[in-house]
């Protein structure tokens, strides 16, 4: 779990006293080594069950917002802090993801095993559109795009399933 050079690189220029860093990293998994994107989602699975028990899909899609709206504003603060793009330290664009990944699944072990697994093919892959929005939107906006998209579409699959009868 020793961060790499670059890794070591890019966290030497982050304000660890400021909020956006431990949002943008999802409270410090995105640090983790290997896979910090496999932490993140992992990271934002019991946020997912929390909110899904209090308040159904609704909840689930509040901490959505919450997530993508402070995501946002996170993602642009550590990348001028660190002048990169779309550091493999950034997880909360997973978190988003896998919670529109989630929707679907609600309480369901399986459900939620295959949306996860699912979310990180289409993270990791990004085929078609996917890989698209990652190589050619800019910002924040272009970071957390792609993994909505790679959520949606594990979501849907995750839809088809549970209909087919694994829900």
């Amino acid at each position: 779990m020793i961060p790499d050079a670059e890794s070591l690189a890019i966290m030497r220029k982050l304000e660890f006293k400021q909020p956006s860093t431990w949002i943008a990293t999802w409270g410090g998994l995105g640090f983790l080594n290997p896979a910090p994107g496999t932490w993140g989602t992992l990271g934002a699975l019991p946020f997912a069950l929390i909110f899904y028990s209090i308040g159904n899909i609704f909840g689930v899609l509040i901490l959505l917002g919450i997530v993508v709206y402070y995501g946002l504003k996170a993602i642009e603060k550590f990348e001028a802090q660190t002048g990169t793009h779309d550091s493999k330290m950034i997880v909360i664009d997973e978190v988003a993801g896998m919670l529109v990944a989630f929707l679907p699944a609600g309480m369901n072990p399986l459900l939620i095993f295959i949306s996860f697994i699912l979310f990180r093919f289409f993270d990791i892959v990004k085929p078609g559109p996917i890989g698209t929005i990652d190589e050619k939107m800019p910002g924040a906006r272009g970071v957390m795009a792609d993994d909505l998209l790679a959520g949606a579409a594990a979501a849907a699959i995750t839809l088809v399933l549970y209909y087919a009868g694994l829900g």
